[in-house]
């Protein structure tokens, strides 16, 4: 049974850093791809970004290098570095990712729990 179990969020002034990390427990291989997605009150999910199984990453419109994922195999982590933050970034982040857990080939998909990030101003 695999699991992805979201740390990290926080309150944090504007212009501070925070790092998301997204823990995949139980038995993989290593992932294959993985995003991190927010969600704003009252407003709907948007993309943060995603690391593709060929290495390349994709960012929000909104993001303009502020961000940045990561994988780390060796840690079944996935993380989300944010850097210059400000009050719009204010959300409940999720994680997800696509995860090989075999050597067939098998593979899982899921979400994290969520964690609130907060920026104050």
């Amino acid at each position: 049974q695999v699991q992805l179990v979201q740390s990290g969020g926080g309150l944090v002034e504007a212009g501070g850093s925070l790092r998301l990390s997204c823990v995949a427990s139980g038995r993989i291989l290593s992932f294959n791809d993985a995003g991190w997605y927010r969600q704003a009150q009252g407003k709907e999910r948007e993309l943060v970004a995603v690391l593709e199984r060929d290495g390349s990453t994709n960012y929000g419109d909104f993001v303009k290098g502020r961000f940045t994922i990561s994988v780390d195999n060796a840690k079944n982590t996935v993380y989300l570095q944010m850097n210059s933050l400000k009050p719009e970034d204010t959300a409940v982040y999720y994680c997800n990712a696509e995860v090989k857990i075999g050597a067939d080939g098998a593979t899982w998909w899921g979400w994290g729990q969520g964690t609130q990030v907060t920026v104050s101003s």
